[in-house]
């Protein structure tokens, strides 16, 4: 399984209607609207990361109103227990 975070920054005041369009993407897991540097931080998974790779600047960077994107690839997750 192939996981990405993408941090976006988006035009000021169109953080909802982006945040829906980001909803409607296949592969998306989460979408998180964050204060700081960002805006927006999304968390896509895929089997293959090639996919993943095609998604953003086919599907995500299309979106109106997202002005920057950093995409992070995550190379090793561990379980945090509660």
């Amino acid at each position: 399984m192939s996981i990405v975070y993408v941090m976006i920054t988006c035009d000021v005041g169109f953080e909802e209607p982006v945040i829906n369009q980001l909803k409607t993407i296949e592969g998306i897991k989460e979408v998180i609207g964050v204060i700081g540097t960002y805006d927006i931080i999304i968390k896509l998974e895929s089997s293959d990361l090639e996919n993943l790779k095609n998604i953003i600047p086919s599907k995500i960077r299309k979106i109106q109103n997202i002005r920057t994107t950093l995409t992070l690839s995550v190379i090793e997750s561990q379980e945090v227990e509660s």
